[in-house]
């Protein structure tokens, strides 16, 4: 018989993530075995909020309904402590719902496409509550109390959050999540239907046994500084922390499967993301537009931007509801936010051709935003149907655009473009 002073066994942290990872895999159908990995170690991670200085977003997407996003976003509900499931949440609401008693909530956001989508006109204040919620000390001001007896109160947001949605989410929310892009299953996929009045108890056993081994760990968490994968730094650094410090803890093969993951899901979630537009368009200019020239008419830009198939130029958003090309003023407004090596913003110049002076741009104007902003630059073997070569010629500018026709600017002091070839 056991003594009462017998202190009780301690908890296996590897064999229950196993534990915790077999119960997703009942139930989700996961787009790669990292994903499996992440989302076991985010609900431990989940029950150290209090031993943690940041904490990841953890953003289940995808494209189409029906991908099991809800699904796994339930199954998380299980496994973390006081969570709160909410669609539409106010950002007073969170904020309150952080600071009331009972300890750090796990806030679960399902439908987050209906937070920010196009019709949802940005809510700024439930972005900034995601966005500084994942540091601790992350505090906003709040007004608080009735009609004009009105004061001001720090509210903190410092918590864990899930989120599941179609699409994608604001720039600044995804860099701060790790990203699990799902999809629907394949015929040859199968799970266990989930039934709540059934499987809900088995997902809170193992909550209860995660909050066990977990409240063993505190101090060495917050003392941990987990050795990060080559590469991995920054912001993707932040966000990973938490959960490698969570499988260093739980030793075994955690650790490694831990970093590995960590490498993957990263790299999916660079070649995931859309370029912002400036970002696009400086690329563009670079790799397809200058390539190689010191200077370019804007006119003679124009010509090659619209004409890239692959590109949104020519379809570009005016009022938020008419489309129309990209113009002149909508090029120098887009490259006026990035600046010059002299820190000076990047405006259009006059281009002395013959004895014309167009508007135009100049390479070593755009030569600092290029390094700082744009990917590495591609190899040599690009082709010259995806590529505009340009060359002065006789007086005249000569610019080859993506279909291989030339068009030159002859030595007017209101260039147009022509046909040349």
């Amino acid at each position: 018989m056991t003594s009462p002073n017998t202190p009780a066994p301690s908890i296996d942290g590897a064999a229950l993530l196993d534990e915790v990872e077999a119960f997703h895999r009942r139930f989700n159908i996961f787009p790669t075995e990292h994903a499996y990995v992440a989302v076991a170690l985010w609900d431990a991670h989940a029950h150290l909020m209090d031993a943690l200085d940041g904490t990841a977003r953890l953003a289940f997407l995808s494209p189409e309904p029906g991908s099991g996003k809800s699904r796994a976003l339930e199954i998380v509900e299980t496994l973390t402590p006081r969570a709160a499931t909410t669609v539409n949440a106010s950002a007073n609401a969170l904020f309150r719902l952080v600071a009331a008693d009972g300890g750090t909530p796990t806030i679960l956001f399902d439908e987050i496409d209906t937070v920010f989508g196009q019709k949802a006109g940005g809510n700024e204040e439930v972005r900034g509550f995601l966005n500084s919620g994942y540091r601790r000390g992350a505090k906003s001001l709040r007004c608080v109390g009735d009609g004009s007896n009105q004061t001001t109160e720090w509210f903190s947001s410092f918590c864990a959050v899930a989120m599941a949605g179609l699409g994608s989410l604001p720039d600044t929310i995804l860099t701060r999540s790790v990203i699990i892009r799902m999809r629907k299953k394949a015929p040859n996929e199968k799970c266990e239907p989930y039934r709540r009045r059934t499987h809900e108890k088995q997902g809170h056993a193992l909550r209860d046994k995660l909050a066990e081994w977990t409240a063993t760990l505190h101090e060495q968490v917050s003392d941990a500084w987990p050795e990060m994968p080559e590469g991995v730094s920054d912001r993707p650094a932040d966000v990973w922390e938490p959960l490698l410090a969570v499988a260093d803890a739980a030793g075994g093969h955690w650790p490694e499967r831990a970093r590995a993951a960590c490498v993957a899901l990263i790299k999916a979630a660079q070649e995931g993301d859309e370029a912002s537009l400036g970002v696009r368009l400086l690329t563009d200019l670079r790799d397809r537009v200058f390539h190689g020239a010191d200077r370019m008419p804007t006119a003679a830009i124009l010509e090659v931007l619209l004409g890239l198939d692959d590109a949104p130029w020519a379809d570009m958003s005016d009022d938020g509801q008419s489309i129309k090309p990209l113009t002149a003023r909508a090029l120098s407004k887009l490259l006026s936010q990035y600046v010059r090596p002299d820190n000076t913003p990047i405006r259009p110049r006059g281009i002395r051709v013959g004895s014309g002076t167009p508007k135009g741009y100049y390479s070593e104007d755009l030569s600092d935003a290029w390094a700082r902003y744009c990917p590495p630059h591609p190899g040599e073997s690009a082709t010259s149907a995806t590529s505009a070569t340009s060359q002065v010629n006789g007086g005249d500018f000569v610019a080859e655009g993506p279909s291989g026709t030339r068009h030159m600017f002859a030595e007017t002091d209101t260039p147009t473009l022509r046909s040349v070839g």
